[in-house]
């Protein structure tokens, strides 16, 4: 199973492993990840799941989509590197994948 990286605001990291198929946001669920709110449950139809992708995992994790940037307007502190973890899919390139949690969701 791909292990991912999550990073809190605080900087305290907790790697977990993720089913593949399953998106990032639901390995952190399932794995008590704090700081991924995930209100929605994964529908991408709020912002509560919001992670800055590592810049060394950018282009293995692909751009946002339009709905999804959409979605990324309600985000607080967006940045370049701004993606809804419920839009990431695992596969077996994302072993190693390291994201930070914002200090305030939604």
């Amino acid at each position: 199973m791909p292990k991912i990286t999550f990073i809190d605001a605080a900087g305290t990291e907790r790697s977990v492993e993720a089913a593949l198929g399953a998106t990032v946001m639901e390995a952190a669920i399932r794995n008590g990840v704090p700081g991924i709110d995930a209100e929605c449950g994964g529908a991408c139809a709020c912002a509560t799941c919001h992670v800055y992708v590592d810049e060394a995992w950018q282009a293995a994790t692909g751009e946002p989509g339009p709905m999804e940037e959409d979605m990324l307007d309600f985000a607080s502190d967006v940045r370049p590197t701004s993606r809804l973890s419920c839009q990431i899919k695992v596969t077996e390139a994302l072993d190693g994948l390291v994201v930070r949690t914002p200090e305030n969701q939604g």
